[in-house]
């Protein structure tokens, strides 16, 4: 992960930030919980009534969860945010990349949210609010030091920003 630092200048290249490990973490431990009791009904349900061969429908989502493995990753490694002297760029997207760009300025809301899962595992996400809800946008998974500096510094930016409206 790359250190934020200072707003790139205009024209300049941005410096993205990826997100942490722990994200992954968690989302890998949940396709495991849900795929693992899935496979293991698929397994014992049809194999109990149905006899010994029917149990090899516990294949199907031992197959998804392996899928899904490799899917979760490639889904996290495409995460990256970076904050621009003007905007915060946000990033995402294996097959259909998507980037979203949210100028300071219109920021009416900047929030920190970490659900219980999240807090066990030391992660929070910061939701950013705009005028067209089309632009809000979120970034899952930081650690909750980084999005309280996050959330601060774009508090900050934004109220600077919005002073000249």
């Amino acid at each position: 992960m790359v250190p934020s630092g200072a707003p790139v200048p205009p024209g300049g290249e941005p410096k993205w930030i990826a997100l942490p490990p722990g994200l992954l973490k968690v989302r890998r431990l949940m396709l495991v919980v849900w795929l693992g009791l899935l496979t293991l009904a698929a397994g014992l349900v049809p194999g109990l009534l149905a006899g010994p061969g029917w149990a090899a429908f516990a294949l199907l989502p031992l197959a998804l969860l392996v899928w899904g493995w490799v899917m979760l990753e490639r889904n996290w490694r495409s995460w990256r945010y970076a904050e621009r002297s003007d905007d915060l760029l946000i990033s995402r997207g294996v097959l259909w990349r998507r980037e979203t760009v949210v100028p300071y300025g219109r920021m009416q809301l900047v929030e920190v949210t970490s659900g219980p899962l999240e807090r066990h595992f030391g992660l929070a996400s910061v939701q950013l609010h705009t005028a067209a809800a089309a632009t809000d946008a979120t970034i899952p998974g930081l650690v909750p030091e980084e999005a309280e500096r996050l959330r601060d510094r774009l508090t900050e930016l934004g109220e600077a920003r919005s002073a000249g409206l």
